[in-house]
């Protein structure tokens, strides 16, 4: 029984092992092609990765993937030339895209032919012999462009020999490499669109496709640095004349505004001054968001709604799905025992949720129905640290501890803004701008969100010790306390609650139904962090809801949701999508990060 036993396991091994090298393989031509060719969307123009089964001719064999071509026909005639397309056609977002093929065997006449077709030009014939077709012939080392009389262009090609074929979308240029040495321009004025393609004509010959599967024997990426270099040079040789201070004065308005829309209160002031422009929003409205973005940031969500609520009475009122947005992010904090509401409940003894005074409500009392989204606004009246108010508390307490207050619950502050509480919107929350990067993280894709990665440091000493704490320890659920779990489940019942309300009232918003699923299926697993919705607990998704609910607020102003600034990098970045999808190569060479980096 043993050795039927063992052989299996040895199978087993050698399967197991071959999936992992595959795996290794498929990582390293996806990295490779990311290097090559960072402009390429791949949902819209995927990439030519190997030879296609369907679109070749009978007399053609592949196999190893796809990356082998064999000649399994007659191979008496020209009659007899077959030939096979890549699964893609080149797409112009590459700018600059090269292939190679390897001569394996030559065969018993070496009638081997590679280059570029269009879809539909037949595959009986070798490449270069038809209209929109290209090829360059190893037996002759002639060069056929979309005729069957070639032209002399280079040496022939033989066994062992690697030819590379590379496409220069930006002046529609094609030209060879043989063995890692360029052969010259072989052809002028290629349309778009072209296929890699490769054809065989008499028995015996094989050859090796090289997509980026393995590195190029030629050096393209050189070739590459400089096609990048001459456009980016065209870029900044663009003639202004004339227009130069015009364009300088508005280029400081959009920097001023962008860091007015960012609330870099001392930056945009310091910036106004020396280049003789007016902030066209006050001081303490710039604060005020700030103060704000800073909750959210560091994902004290509880204390940012009360905030908002506090200063923009109306404005969540007006915007109940801004609100339900936002309270479907705190509840992702409570899972991730950052907002205050769980933080604060760290020492308690697990108990009832009943059992806490003044427990948050998103609704009124059910003897009055409320209207619209003013039933989730009534007060989290709550003696936990959850107010702005109660955040001044915090220093002296411990991430073991309960948080304690100093004032009675009432003066805590609720929801719905009937209280200002100035006290607790004091400067302590004021965001500095030396230690962050474009006010944005380092990680961040976006680069109009006002994040940063180091924005604990100046919280108060109650967050700061229990983010080390937390750091030390194992990530649990709420931050371990079962009195924050009990807290976070009662306000998950509330915010499906919350929903069902919005739902009737304002008829169905897949978007909001797709947030809520997202968030409660983090309850799905031990270990929420490393789940398949994990992303869901990384700071950086903090961003795009303080950006959504600064837009908010800024619209209360009658002021742009975003800034000019943000509007024209991103203007720029869709003309290079447009420039790719209408087949203008350059773009591939234009990166918008290029120059804001």
């Amino acid at each position: 029984m043993s050795g039927p036993s063992s052989g299996c396991g040895f199978l087993m091994s050698v399967v197991v092992h071959g999936d992992s090298a595959l795996n290794e393989q498929e990582k390293e031509l996806n990295q490779r092609l990311r290097r090559l060719y960072p402009a390429v969307n791949e949902q819209e123009t995927p990439l030519p990765r190997s030879w296609s089964p369907k679109d070749k001719f009978s007399y053609i064999g592949l196999s190893q993937n796809n990356l082998r071509v064999h000649y399994k026909g007659h191979g008496k005639t020209p009659k007899d030339a077959a030939s096979v397309r890549a699964t893609h056609p080149i797409p112009a977002a590459c700018g600059v895209y090269y292939f190679e093929v390897k001569i394996i065997s030559k065969g018993r006449d070496g009638y081997m032919g590679i280059g570029l077709s269009a879809q539909g030009v037949n595959m009986n014939r070798l490449p270069g012999w038809d209209k929109h077709s290209y090829g360059y012939h190893g037996d002759d080392g002639h060069s056929f462009c979309s005729s069957g009389t070639g032209q002399p262009y280079g040496p022939t090609f033989t066994t062992g020999d690697v030819i590379g074929c590379c496409v220069n979308l930006i002046n529609n240029t094609c030209f060879y490499t043989k063995n890692g040495h360029s052969l010259g321009i072989a052809f002028t004025d290629l349309p778009p669109n072209l296929y890699p393609t490769v054809g065989l004509q008499t028995p015996g010959e094989v050859v090796d496709a090289n997509f980026g599967q393995h590195p190029f024997v030629f050096d393209i990426e050189d070739y590459m640095r400089e096609w990048r270099t001459k456009i980016q040079a065209q870029i900044e040789q663009f003639p202004i004349g004339e227009r130069e201070g015009e364009w300088q004065a508005m280029i400081q308005k959009m920097v001023a505004s962008y860091l007015v829309h960012h609330s870099y209160c001392a930056t945009a002031e310091a910036f106004a001054k020396s280049t003789d422009q007016a902030v066209h929003e006050e001081l303490a409205s710039i604060k005020n968001r700030q103060k704000i973005q800073k909750l959210v940031l560091s994902g004290r969500m509880g204390e940012a709604i009360e905030t908002t609520q506090q200063l923009y009475p109306s404005l969540l009122e007006r915007n109940p799905d801004l609100l339900f947005m936002l309270k479907v992010r705190q509840f992702i904090e409570m899972v991730n025992g950052t907002d205050s509401e769980v933080r604060c409940l760290g020492g308690r003894s697990p108990k009832s949720q009943d059992s806490y005074p003044g427990s948050p409500r998103l609704f009124n009392s059910p003897t009055h129905k409320p209207t619209s989204s003013q039933a989730y606004l009534s007060g989290f009246d709550s003696n936990c640290c959850n107010g702005v108010s109660s955040s001044k508390a915090h220093s002296s307490g411990h991430g073991h501890k309960p948080c304690p207050v100093s004032m009675p619950s009432g003066e805590l502050g609720v929801l719905n803004g009937s209280r200002t509480q100035q006290a607790g919107l004091s400067n302590d929350v004021e965001m500095e701008v030396d230690h962050i990067s474009n006010g944005v993280s380092e990680s961040s894709s976006n680069g109009f969100l006002n994040g940063s990665s180091t924005h604990g440091a100046d919280l108060e000493d109650c967050d700061a010790e229990m983010e080390v704490e937390s750091a030390q320890s194992k990530r649990q659920l709420c931050g371990g306390s079962q009195a924050a779990i009990e807290r976070m489940i009662h306000f998950g019942r509330e915010l499906q609650s919350m929903s069902e309300h919005l739902r009737r009232e304002r008829g169905k918003n897949s978007t909001n139904k797709k947030m809520l699923k997202d968030a409660f299926s983090l309850l799905a697993y031990s270990d929420p962090w490393n789940s398949p919705v994990g992303y869901q607990l990384d700071s950086i998704q903090r961003e795009p809801v303080c950006s959504t609910l600064n837009s908010a607020i800024l619209e209360t102003h009658n002021l742009p949701k975003q800034p000019p600034l943000a509007q024209a990098v991103g203007q720029a970045a869709q003309c290079l999508a447009l420039m790719a999808r209408t087949g203008i190569g350059s773009c591939a060479f234009a990166s918008v990060d290029d120059y804001l980096h």
